[in-house]
C-alpha cells in the first residue's frame, strides 16, 4: 500500500481546508467568514462536510482512508446514527462504510453546555474494487466533523481531470445539510445533483440558514454556474427577525450574491411544508416528553396571534419571497422562485410525516431530490437552459 498526500487537488465541495495536528479538516465556510460569527451551532455545522468528497483516478482495488471523526451526542436523547462514507466508482455507488474510533461532542440542550470526549483515529476501508483505471469518489459523512489523516491505496493516485460539468452552489438549512438522510450521497441536494449531472457545493448549514452577510459574501466569491438559496425555516424556528427586517435582509443577501454572479441562474426556494410552523411563529423547542420511547420531537413555541405584531411564519415567508422575487425579476431575468411545498407538501406530509416535526426521513430526502431535479432541470425549469 502506498500513501498519497491529501491536498486540495483531491477534494471537492469544500471552501476552505484547515491544517490540523493530525491532518486536514475541510470547512464549508472560509476562515474569514468563520471569524465573523462565534455561534457554536454554525461552527459545528460548517465543519461537518456535507457534500465534500475525495475525488481521484486510480487502478487500485483496495483503498484505506484514516480519519478522525467527531460525533455529536445529545444528553438524554437517542444516540445519533454513525456517519457514513459513500464510495462511488465511475459515478455509481459501489460501497458504504463508517469509521471507527473518534471524538464525541456531548451537548446538553437544556443548559447549552458542550464537552468533547477525545478518541482515536479510525480507518475506512474499501476492498475488492474493479480492476482497471477508474474514477473514485469518497463522500464524507454529512453529520460528523472529519479530519482527513491519510489515504492509502495499492496503486498510484492522480487527480481527476475537469469533467466540464456545471457547478451548482446551494445554501439552505439542516434539511439541505442532510438532517436524517441515509448517507452523504442520498441527502436531497446530493441526490438532485446526481440526477441533474452537476457538481455540488452544498452550503446547507444546520440551524444556520439565517441570511448571514458572510454566507452571502462566501457565495459571491465562489465560482458557480447555478445557484439556489432555500430560505425560511431557520429564521422561523430561531425567531430571528420580524417581517419588517425580513424582506430587506433577503434583498441584501441576493444583492451580495449578484455582485459576483450578475447573470448566473439564481433560484430562491421557499420552505417545505412544516405543519407546526405554517401559521405558528417560532421559536422551535425540543419536546422531551417521548424520550422514554426513544423519540425526540420539536414544538412551536409561538402564538399565531403574534403574526399581527410582525412575527414570521412559513406562510408569511412564502408570501414575502414570492412578492420579492416577482419585484426583482423585472430587472433580473435570471432570478427564479420555487415554492418549497412543490417538493414536500400536504399529500407528502400525510404519507411521509416529519418524524420529529422538523426534519424529513431518508425516503423523503430522495423524494425531495427527485422532485427538485425534475422541476429545476426539467423542461421550463430554472436551470434547464443552463
Amino acid at each position: 500500500m502506498q500513501t498519497t498526500p491529501i491536498t486540495a487537488a483531491l477534494l471537492r465541495g469544500a471552501l476552505d481546508l484547515e491544517r490540523t495536528e493530525r491532518g486536514l479538516r475541510p470547512h464549508r465556510l472560509p476562515a474569514w467568514a468563520r471569524a465573523q460569527c462565534a455561534d457554536s451551532q454554525l461552527a459545528m455545522a460548517e465543519a461537518q462536510p456535507s457534500g465534500v468528497r475525495l475525488v481521484f483516478r486510480t487502478r487500485a482495488t483496495t483503498i484505506e482512508l484514516d480519519a478522525l471523526r467527531t460525533k455529536t451526542a445529545y444528553v438524554g436523547a437517542p444516540p445519533r446514527p454513525a456517519g457514513v462514507y459513500d464510495l462511488r466508482v465511475d459515478g455509481r455507488l459501489a460501497g458504504r462504510a463508517d469509521a471507527t474510533g473518534g471524538n464525541v461532542l456531548e451537548v446538553d440542550m437544556t443548559t447549552g453546555s458542550a464537552e468533547t470526549r477525545p478518541g482515536p483515529v479510525g480507518t475506512v476501508r474499501f476492498a475488492e474494487l474493479p480492476e482497471g483505471a477508474k474514477d473514485i469518489e469518497i463522500w464524507l459523512p454529512y453529520n460528523e466533523t472529519t479530519e482527513l489523516v491519510a489515504l492509502r491505496t495499492d496503486a498510484p493516485v492522480e487527480p481527476v481531470r475537469d469533467s466540464g460539468r456545471k457547478v451548482w452552489l446551494h445554501h439552505g438549512s439542516s434539511i439541505s445539510h442532510g438532517s436524517d438522510a441515509a448517507s452523504p450521497t442520498s441527502t436531497w441536494p446530493a441526490h438532485a445533483a446526481s440526477l441533474g449531472g452537476v457538481e455540488l457545493i452544498n452550503l446547507g448549514l444546520g440551524g444556520s440558514a439565517l441570511l448571514d452577510p458572510f454566507t452571502a459574501r462566501a457565495m459571491r466569491d465562489t465560482p458557480a454556474d447555478l445557484i439556489s438559496v432555500k430560505i425560511g425555516i431557520n429564521i422561523v424556528n430561531a425567531d430571528l427577525m420580524r417581517v419588517r427586517a425580513f424582506a430587506p435582509a433577503v434583498h441584501g443577501f441576493l444583492d451580495t450574491i449578484r455582485e459576483g454572479h450578475p447573470t448566473t441562474p439564481l433560484l430562491v426556494v421557499s420552505p417545505l411544508l412544516c405543519p407546526i410552523h405554517e401559521d405558528t411563529p417560532g421559536p422551535s423547542a425540543p419536546d422531551f416528553s417521548n424520550l422514554d420511547e426513544g423519540r425526540l420531537q420539536f414544538v412551536a413555541m409561538g402564538d399565531p396571534a403574534e403574526r399581527a405584531a410582525g412575527k414570521l411564519t412559513l406562510n408569511v415567508i412564502r408570501d414575502e419571497l414570492d412578492r420579492l422575487v416577482k419585484q426583482r425579476s423585472a430587472d433580473d431575468p435570471h432570478l427564479y422562485y420555487l415554492d418549497g411545498r412543490s417538493l414536500y407538501g400536504e399529500k407528502d406530509s400525510a404519507e411521509l410525516p416529519l418524524p420529529d416535526q422538523l426534519h424529513p426521513d431518508a425516503a423523503t430526502h430522495l423524494r425531495i431530490g427527485e422532485r427538485f431535479a425534475g422541476r429545476v432541470w426539467g423542461a421550463g425549469g430554472a436551470f434547464a437552459a443552463a
